[in-house]
């Protein structure tokens, strides 16, 4: 049994942009994900809403990405993770360059590379996953100025990362687009759109 860690944020959690209420397992990717990988992988859902790459946020504490991911390793070893994070790191109080937000998730890419325990054979492999773009369209919600923009160049950063690191690597924006009018977050649509897609790279890609 292959274990497959899917280490993200609200999007991985299952956050609905139209209803005050998180997604089923038979409406978020990474359940999703599960119902279609072949037998022989188990998914291991780890998402937060909130959650950032290394930053300590100073209005919504304990959402930094880097302080949990090593505990979260040495609880559940497993042989894969996939990290879809970036999409929190946009807000404007961080005022981060698209290239800043790739070192942010290739720091987390480095933890999980490095991360070594007797009981494995090796360190897990690494899908890093750029997030999809984010649109500037509810006039209510703060903190995101400039996010559509920034959000457009993660791409081709997180690829620069991966090559980088040796890690494998997928724009999730080339298949899901978040809800047009809330700007950030998935319609269930977008959530079977990602997990069709990871169900046939994922053997492929860990297989190599």
């Amino acid at each position: 049994m292959k274990t497959i860690l899917c280490f993200g944020d609200s999007n991985t959690w299952g956050y609905s942009p139209s209803e005050p209420r998180r997604y089923t397992e038979q409406e978020r990717w990474p359940t999703l994900l599960q119902a279609r990988l072949p037998s022989g992988y188990r998914i291991i859902e780890e998402g937060q809403n909130g959650r950032n790459t290394v930053l300590d946020d100073p209005f919504d504490p304990g959402k930094k990405g880097l302080d949990y991911l090593l505990p979260c390793l040495e609880t559940h070893h497993p042989d894969y993770v996939i990290i879809l994070l970036g999409t929190n790191d946009l807000k404007s109080r961080f005022n981060l360059t698209a290239s800043d937000i790739s070192k942010g998730a290739a720091r987390l890419v480095q933890v999980t590379q490095s991360f070594k325990h007797a009981y494995m054979e090796k360190a897990p492999e690494v899908l890093l996953i750029a997030p999809p773009h984010v649109y500037e369209a509810d006039p209510n919600k703060e903190g995101f100025t400039g996010a559509e923009e920034k959000s457009k160049q993660l791409g081709h950063f997180y690829r620069l990362r991966a090559n980088e690191l040796g890690c494998h690597f997928f724009d999730a924006s080339s298949t899901v687009t978040p809800c047009e009018k809330e700007g950030l977050h998935w319609h269930v649509d977008q959530h079977i759109k990602l997990a069709d897609k990871l169900a046939q790279l994922i053997p492929e890609i860990f297989a190599q």
